[in-house]
């Protein structure tokens, strides 16, 4: 993949979790403080606790990180894929933004 197209995929990941924060502050309890800063979203949540998604763009690669763990995604062609499980990065997200907000929450592409 080249860089550019490494960057469209990348910022449109980015650009959908700010969007789907935005939607579920608005039809949830859920009170996601989302902050982008560069290359860099971080979820907040009243109980102090982040979830961080970040760009490193020399490894092509968008990183995770979450009270379960850090976690590295490569684009497949389609999805973003954990480097070392296979997960698809929506379920990763889902699961740690539903664990930190302590509420069913649900991420996808």
């Amino acid at each position: 993949m080249t860089d550019l197209e490494y960057q469209n995929l990348a910022e449109t990941l980015l650009a959908r979790i700010e969007a789907r924060c935005d939607q579920l502050n608005e039809s949830t309890d859920a009170d996601i403080d989302n902050q982008r800063v560069g290359g860099m979203v971080t979820l907040a949540f009243a109980d102090g606790s982040q979830v961080i998604v970040n760009l490193q763009k020399p490894l092509q690669e968008v990183w995770l990180a979450a009270r379960s763990g850090g976690y590295h995604y490569r684009h497949d062609g389609q999805v973003w894929r954990d480097t070392k499980t296979n997960e698809e990065f929506y379920e990763r997200l889902t699961a740690s933004v539903s664990e930190h907000a302590r509420m069913p929450l649900v991420f996808s592409a």
